[in-house]
């Protein structure tokens, strides 16, 4: 059974996200929230509440335990871009782009057998 949560609109860029989610990939859940306690991204924040988000689901609406789940597939896109305005010298305009990511984690259970 596959369970996920979506945080979406990060205010993280999605190339510095998928920097901590491709270290996620394939690990048990709770080893990874283990994990993203002690990475220095700013990043690494953001994902751990969205595996939260997932964990909880899990348990609370399909009763299943959170030892037997893994990330089976976390990905972070990118959301939409905002341009902030900057201005530079004689009257020129120097825009900041702002980027954004949607950060998805589907979770699945992994019987012990396997």
């Amino acid at each position: 059974m596959e369970v996920q949560a979506v945080t979406k609109f990060t205010g993280i860029s999605a190339q510095k996200a998928r920097l901590v989610v491709n270290e996620m990939r394939g690990k048990k859940a709770e080893d990874a929230l283990a994990l993203l306690q002690f990475m220095p991204q700013s990043a690494a924040q953001v994902v751990a509440k969205t595996i939260q988000s997932a964990l909880a689901n899990a348990t609370e609406n399909f009763g299943l335990e959170a030892g037997d789940m893994y990330i089976a597939k976390i990905v972070a896109d990118e959301g939409p871009r905002r341009k902030w305005r900057r201005f530079g010298a004689r009257g020129r305009f120097k825009p900041w782009i702002r980027r954004s990511s949607h950060i998805t984690v589907v979770l699945e259970e992994r019987v012990a057998g396997q």
